[in-house]
């Protein structure tokens, strides 16, 4: 004997139109049939997945900066070396008009790279912190939650960026006693803070990179070492690009830390800047780099 019972049409799919299915809880949205419309609760799940992962990532970085409790004389001691560049450096030249930079003065033209130069000396060493998670367990214990490798690291990494701003605003202080003319515009300073804080992602995300590869704290702090004096100096941030030879130059367009000097100092002196350039270099680079480190975080762990 023929059953009664109307047919279902295929899982996922809804009925067709004129049409309930015995299934339906009355909502009048769904997906069409046989396609159209997406189906509000897979709207639904993309949004929770996309919050989730957004409360994880802010639980990543304030895990990290709670550390900053435990140890608030690291960021007094980081910022004795900037200040010293302002105090010392920046000072002298100013003086002795050295550097040609135009109707800027030297001091006001050094700060915004003194600004980039911290953000680069608290960051390029963050893979030491993830080699000693790892001696800890505490990696391999990460590893195992459903949280994925890119939110680990983009957690460590924009930690490693508050932290680099944390550490700018006291230079910051600093240049305006010495009467380094910065700007008071507000969505200027909150540009200038977005900046650093890529940049510092950037540079804690590549030493993410070389502790992935090097897996030892003692290369990573030799090859940190060697790559962070030539990075600060191949920049626009002590003299201008057009006073260096040819080769230098063309290594300080390569060089992500040209860029986020000149993003500070065209938001927070006023000087000519391509802003949209260096953003995108700044956001590219840190994009890939956060790649490159959550590909490396599983042969970290082991």
């Amino acid at each position: 004997m023929a059953s009664s019972t109307p047919a279902v049409p295929p899982a996922g799919l809804a009925s067709p139109p004129g049409e309930r299915d015995s299934r339906s809880t009355g909502s009048a949205a769904g997906r069409a049939w046989p396609g159209g419309l997406i189906d509000d609760d897979f709207d639904a799940s993309r949004l929770g997945a996309a919050r989730l992962l957004l409360r994880r990532l802010a639980t990543l970085s304030l895990v990290e900066l709670q550390k900053l409790r435990h140890d608030r004389v690291e960021l007094y001691t980081r910022a004795v070396q900037p200040a010293l560049w302002l105090l010392v450096f920046g000072v002298t030249f100013n003086r002795i008009h050295a550097i040609p930079t135009g109707s800027v003065p030297y001091l006001d033209y050094l700060a915004p790279g003194i600004l980039a130069q911290s953000a680069l000396f608290i960051s390029i060493f963050y893979g030491i912190q993830i080699i000693w998670d790892r001696d800890a367990g505490v990696l391999a214990k990460l590893m195992v939650t459903p949280t994925p490798r890119t939110a680990l690291v983009t957690g460590k990494a924009f930690a490693a960026g508050v932290r680099a701003l944390i550490q700018v605003f006291v230079v910051v202080l600093l240049a305006a006693v010495l009467g380094v003319g910065l700007t008071a515009n507000p969505l200027k300073l909150l540009g200038a803070a977005v900046a650093v804080v890529i940049g510092a992602a950037f540079f804690a995300c590549l030493s993410i990179v070389i502790a992935g590869l090097v897996l030892s704290r003692d290369r990573l702090m030799g090859i940190g070492q060697a790559i962070m004096m030539p990075m600060f100096f191949a920049s626009n941030a002590l003299y201008p690009v057009d006073i260096m030879p040819s080769w230098v130059r063309v290594v300080s367009y390569l060089n992500p830390l040209s860029y986020l000097v000149d993003a500070l100092r065209g938001l927070l002196i006023g000087a000519h800047a391509h802003l949209p350039l260096d953003f995108a270099v700044l956001i590219g680079s840190a994009g890939v780099t956060i790649l490159a480190a959550s590909a490396l975080l599983g042969r970290l762990a082991r």
